[in-house]
């Protein structure tokens, strides 16, 4: 069917951090994160906000995601609770998550809670709130206060990045040669509320003064490849490379976005470079979405969001990626928004449903994603057997697959629900067409008016003629091209493979065998199919290699017309092909 070269795989860069024990490289098209000298997907879980506040409750809740098949925990890290007094730190709960980690086998994702948490200042010590005139509050345009530290106040800075440094620097000392915390988040989800941007004096004299020459550096250094929501806003305006804020992008609250959104970036751009210097990990910061036609303000302005990862990436090129939390509708065109050429794919934070196992399927084979973590994952069951539970346990199987082929254009995810069942897959001179489970019509499930779970896997191509199909609640039928075009017979077929009912169509499949043969003898090469040879259930071993299970043709492949994997049910199949004419 195909002529495959396998492609080198390419390590375009990578860094090294001694002993210290993750970091991020390049690997193909994917950016992949490697942990102890291994690619490492995040199969987290993120705590709720609260639920790591107390020593008790970190012991119990990390106990629980070990037996619900996480390998990372994402944890807050309370700025009031590690400088309750100006100068004077306590890492006692640090201590606690870090201890618990390695005893549960668990990565820790600190999320640094400092000066913004949900763009407000909530996490700030009392002693840094009351002092409001050394740390001062953002303003409305209206002059309001709100509790918001304004992010352009040099003390605001200071004494939030001496928190920071104090904290790295104990997990420096007590953790390095243990490599637990593998990725620290700077802030949560940044942003301005009721306004588009900071109104205060400070905030406006800025707004009035010209737009920084870095900026304008990296729009024309960037110009062919910006965000297209960035290359309109700054052509529509004559690309003008002098100028105030709104003599460059234009006047309006979506210009004050752009402008908050560059000082966010250069106060995070310098918590980062301290990081850098004291605990080299891989960096992100997080954003709440522009969603539901909310405009800036109205969501969270400014923060770290697609549209605006232009202004991000020049004024904080120390971080890494920028990340998604996703609590709306549209998960896939979320997360594609996220996948971009200029930053790969992590998600932080997600509502916790049952449906999060085939969603991560679907990202790791979609979109090369370093991870997903669903929010409150404590409050989640344990119970083996749950969706979430079986989805996490097979995709840590399958991680020796995923990480192999990832960036290396063989490999996709799926996703279904009830309004969206098909996808068509176009691979060489190979279609595949991939469906919701329920889509075929022996499920009862299917029709009996409950809402449909979300199906999803992965699908990869070992080589030609061979794959894998992983994951839940799915259906994919191989054909060639040529087959695919070939007028179609009987469609309604039952479980057993026979005519669902009696037609009058015996005078239609007739003419249209009668039009295949004709085109066979006409054109051999036109009649080309494919053929599924076998299916095997199998398990994925550590390096990567199979382990027979059981074969599934028959009933379990409807007499060799497609691959399927049930609801509620997740496997792993190795998939052979084979031609006939």
């Amino acid at each position: 069917m195909r002529k495959f070269i396998l492609p080198m795989i390419l390590l375009l860069w990578t860094v090294s951090l001694g002993a210290q024990q993750s970091s991020l490289r390049k690997y193909g098209d994917a950016v992949q994160l490697v942990v102890d000298g291994k690619p490492f997907i995040v199969l987290g879980g993120e705590l709720g906000n609260s639920s790591a506040a107390c020593p008790e409750d970190i012991e119990a809740n990390l106990a629980k995601l070990r037996k619900m098949g996480l390998n990372t925990v994402l944890v807050p890290a309370y700025w009031d609770l590690i400088e309750p007094v100006r100068g004077q730190f306590d890492f006692t709960l640090t201590d606690k998550v870090l201890e618990e980690a390695r005893k549960n086998e668990l990565k820790v994702i600190f999320l640094w809670f400092g000066a913004w948490k949900n763009s407000m200042s909530c996490y700030a010590p009392l002693w840094f709130k009351q002092d409001y005139r050394k740390y001062p509050r953002a303003y409305t345009s209206e002059g309001k206060p709100l509790e918001i530290a304004s992010a352009f106040s040099d003390n605001v800075f200071k004494a939030d990045n001496a928190a920071f440094k104090a904290w790295l620097r104990h997990i420096a000392k007590t953790d390095k040669e243990h490599g637990t915390l593998i990725m620290v988040q700077i802030e949560n989800e940044i942003g301005m509320l009721e306004d588009a941007r900071d109104h205060s004096e400070a905030a406006d004299r800025y707004f009035r003064s010209p737009v920084p020459e870095e900026l304008i550096s990296y729009l024309q250094a960037n110009e062919e490849i910006l965000h297209p929501y960035m290359s309109e806003k700054w052509t529509s305006n004559g690309k003008k490379v002098k100028g105030s804020w709104t003599e460059v992008f234009g006047d309006g609250i979506y210009t004050d976005e752009i402008f908050m959104a560059w000082f966010y970036a250069r106060y995070v751009e310098r918590m980062a470079q301290s990081a850098r210097e004291i605990y080299d990990v891989p960096l992100f910061v997080n954003a709440a979405m522009n969603s539901r036609g909310r405009k800036p303000g109205e969501y969270p302005s400014a923060g770290p969001l697609a549209h605006l990862i232009d202004i991000w990436h020049a004024g904080a090129p120390s971080i890494d990626f920028i990340s998604p939390d996703i609590y709306d509708s549209g998960f896939k065109d979320w997360v594609a928004k996220y996948h971009l050429h200029n930053n790969p794919l992590f998600i932080p934070e997600t509502r916790h449903t049952q449906d999060n196992g085939v969603r991560a399927f679907y990202v790791m084979g979609e979109h090369d994603a370093i991870g997903i973590s669903p929010f409150a994952i404590e409050d989640g069951s344990a119970e083996q057997g749950t969706p979430f539970v079986e989805g996490y346990e097979k995709l840590r199987e399958m991680m020796p697959l995923v990480t192999r082929w990832q960036g290396q254009d063989r490999m996709w995810g799926l996703l279904f629900d009830q309004q969206d069942k098909e996808r068509i897959i176009m691979d060489g001179d190979l279609v595949l067409t991939c469906r919701h489970n329920f889509t075929l019509p022996w499920d009862p499930r299917a029709t009996d008016g409950t809402p449909w779970p979300e199906g999803g896997g992965i699908i990869i191509r070992l080589d030609n003629d061979e794959y894998i199909v992983a994951g839940n609640g799915i259906v994919v039928e191989f054909a060639t091209v040529v087959e695919k075009q070939l007028p179609a017979g009987p469609q309604a077929l039952g479980e057993d493979g026979f005519a669902a009912i009696s037609s009058e169509a015996g005078g239609r499949v007739e003419s249209s065998a009668k039009s295949l043969e004709r085109q066979r003898k006409e054109s051999p090469a036109y009649y080309l199919r494919c053929g599924i040879g076998s299916v095997d259930e199998v398990e994925v071993l550590p390096d990567g290699s199979f382990r027979y299970l059981r074969r599934l043709n028959g009933d379990q492949d409807h007499q060799g017309r497609h691959v399927r994997i049930s609801v509620g049910d997740y496997k792993v199949l190795h998939v052979k092909l084979y031609e006939y004419k």
